[in-house]
Formats: structure tokens, C-alpha cells, sequence
């Protein structure tokens, strides 16, 4: 179906059809009409946006969950030294993660020319599916294993299950975990199966009162230990879902009269600066954060190049850095 066909469908002007692939000026109605057949034919915004467009801007929009995060700004690094070869430029938009304010970055992107969209996601909704679905160029996911859609990811499960499992090997028989939103797929769901998993292979039951979910900061983590360290059965391990929760626990826990790792094993995902220079060094799993964003930027450039390609997901590996946090004596 060529550009003229789709318009006849439409009831517009082909020049409509073009205004509108082309982000130009057009009324809600015309604007309506042209959804609407979209809709009824299949006809595909990316393959229809290309046949008509011009120029390309040579801009990529980059939607983070926030610029203070170090997690975000390595990826960005890795995004901006393979686009920039490329003479892109990056439109970064912060969204303090409110998955709210990444579907509007969506819509943003999508009423606005650029040449393909990176989202760090947190949570995957309905909203982020029909908004991906009007997208008129290529979108990479970066942070999320989602089935049908370009994404490069982590083994949160692994990292976990291994952090934990390397705390149980010490001798720990009360594993207790600070995690984050269940909702987001792969901090908070992944990472927390990959700890019950551990726990369950090793033969021990998971107290209820030993689960806190916590918000991405020191503060949480510090309150969400506080509330672990309440009851009268207290864990003696930790896993927490990021290093800034874990440099949170760690704090109260210290103030608290807790040795650690003597009295309170504590381990975390991430290997961020805060990690290292902690009065207690914290053992974590490295994940490869710029490794993803330079992977996701030469995987954008491939579906801008193919828009047909199907949607492909690729998970980076981790490794393990113990630090004086989980230096126990193993048990004999």
C-alpha cells in the first residue's frame, strides 16, 4: 500500500497524510481520520514516516529515570560515545521515576522529530504498550526484559540469587531483604525472586516480617532497616536491591551497635561509588551499565537502518565484587 492508497482509506489529502508522519501542523480531525485507518489497515507509522520524510534530524531522545542516578548516567556514556561516531546528538528528558512522566516523554518524542527514542524504564504498563505501538520510530529498552520489543537487560536474577546465596555459604540462616517496587520487572521483581530462590535452595524458610520494600534512596534504606531490626527475631544477612538502599541499612545498623559483617551480613546489586566508600565497603554485583547503553545505541542504529527487523533482547552478564560487608568465615 504506497502513501496514495492509505490517503484514499483516510479521506485526506495525501499532503495530510505526510503533514501528519512528518509531525506537521493538522487538524484534530484529519488527524483523527489518519489514526483511525492506521488502525484498521496495519499501515506502519515507521515504514510510512520513512517514505515521506526528508531529512533526518540526526537527534535521539533519551527518557532516564533521573540525572543524580549513577546507574542512568553510565548508560547515557555508553549511549553517547557509539551515537556520537554517528553524529547524533542526544535529547535527554528526566522523569524522577514516575512511569507517568515516561509515557508523556513518549508522547513528547512522538509529536516531535527525532530519529529514535532509548527508554530506561522502570515499570511497564498498558499505557507504555498503546503509546510504543504509535511510535513513528525505533524504540530500544534499556533496563527491562519485555518479550516483543527491542531490549537490552541485566541478569537481575542471577546477580541476586548469587549475592544471597554467597551470604547463606557464610553461615547466615536469617536472610532478610530490602527491595524496591514489585512492579518494575526487573529491580524489583527479578531481583527479588533471584533472593527467594536462594533461600529456598538452601533449606530455609523466609520470615514475612523480614520483606521491606523500599524507594531507590538512603534514606528508605535506613528506615526500612530501622523496621527489619524492630522485632524481636532480627535476620543476620541483608540483600538489598541497590547499593544505595544497602548503604542506607548499613548506616542504621552501625548506629545501632551492629558489627558488620560480624552481627549483619549486608550485599547489594549495583557496584556505584557509594558502595566503595562506605565505612563498610559493600559487597555487590557489578553490573555493565555503559556496556547497555553503547549495546543499545548500536541496536537503535540498526532498527533505524531496518525498521523490519524483529525485536530482539539481549541480557548482559554480571560478576560478583566481595568486599569486607560479607567477609565472614565460612562455616565447616
Amino acid at each position: 500500500m504506497n502513501i496514495s492508497d492509505f490517503a484514499k482509506i483516510a479521506g485526506v489529502s495525501k499532503s495530510a497524510v505526510s503533514r501528519y508522519f512528518n509531525d506537521g501542523y493538522l487538524s484534530n480531525d484529519k488527524r483523527e481520520k489518519i489514526e483511525q485507518a492506521i488502525e484498521k489497515t496495519g499501515y506502519s507509522p515507521s515504514l510510512s514516516a520513512r517514505s515521506v520524510r526528508t531529512r533526518v534530524t540526526k537527534l535521539v531522545g533519551v527518557i532516564l529515570p533521573k540525572l543524580s542516578s549513577e546507574s542512568a548516567a553510565r548508560v547515557t556514556e555508553g549511549i553517547s560515545s557509539v551515537l556520537s561516531e554517528y553524529g547524533y546528538e542526544l535529547l535527554l528528558v528526566t522523569t524522577s521515576n514516575n512511569y507517568h512522566k515516561e509515557i508523556e516523554s513518549l508522547e513528547l518524542f512522538r509529536q516531535n522529530r527525532v530519529d529514535g527514542v532509548i527508554l530506561l524504564s522502570t515499570v511497564f504498563t498498558d499505557l507504555h504498550k498503546t503509546v510504543l505501538n504509535k511510535m513513528r520510530v525505533p524504540v530500544i529498552l534499556v533496563g527491562q526484559n519485555l518479550k516483543g520489543y527491542n531490549c537490552v537487560c541485566h541478569d537481575d536474577f542471577g546477580a541476586s540469587k548469587s549475592l544471597t546465596k554467597l551470604m547463606l555459604d557464610k553461615g547466615a540462616v536469617e536472610p532478610a531483604y530490602i527491595g524496591v517496587d514489585p512492579e518494575d520487572k526487573a529491580a524489583g521483581e527479578a531481583r527479588r525472586k533471584g533472593f527467594e530462590k536462594a533461600v529456598s535452595e538452601a533449606g530455609l524458610t523466609l520470615k514475612k516480617e523480614f520483606i521491606e520494600i523500599a524507594e531507590f534512596n538512603i534514606d528508605s534504606g535506613y528506615e526500612k532497616a530501622r523496621h527489619l531490626l524492630s522485632h524481636r527475631s532480627k535476620p543476620d544477612c541483608i540483600f538489598c536491591a541497590t547499593d544505595s538502599i544497602a548503604a542506607g541499612a548499613m548506616l542504621y545498623c552501625r548506629e545501632s551497635g551492629l558489627r558488620i559483617p560480624e552481627d549483619i551480613m549486608i550485599a547489594a546489586v549495583g557496584d556505584s561509588k557509594i558502595g566503595k566508600i562506605a565505612a563498610v565497603p559493600i559487597t555487590t554485583a557489578h553490573l555493565h551499565y555503559k556496556t547497555a547503553g553503547s549495546e543499545a545505541a548500536k541496536m537503535l542504529l540498526s532498527a533505524i537502518k531496518q525498521p523490519d527487523l524483529i525485536p530482539r533482547i539481549l541480557q548482559l552478564d554480571f560478576y560478583i565484587i566481595e568486599r569486607r560487608s560479607t567477609e565472614k568465615s565460612e562455616t565447616v
